[in-house]
């Protein structure tokens, strides 16, 4: 029986992918889900894991390296 040969996937095609902010409110880290099939531009509101209060999450992302970078901002 020859050996199935599969492709190495590319990570590109991956449609998710975790990244870590820090709360604008009480500086505690918080891990985000962040869709790669969404741009490498994002913004969205996302509640602190730990405080609950809502931060403003600025995300971008490297198209080639997929690199992740979050600035967040307080929603008030």
């Amino acid at each position: 029986m020859p050996n199935a040969q599969f492709p190495i996937p590319n990570p590109k095609n991956f449609m998710q992918n975790t990244a870590e902010y820090y709360c604008a409110y009480c500086g505690e880290p918080n891990l985000t889900f962040i869709d790669l099939s969404a741009g490498g531009q994002q913004s969205y509101v996302e509640d602190c894991q730990v405080c609950c209060n809502p931060n403003i999450l600025y995300v971008r992302v490297d198209e080639d390296t997929l690199d992740i970078e979050i600035d967040t901002e307080s929603e008030s």
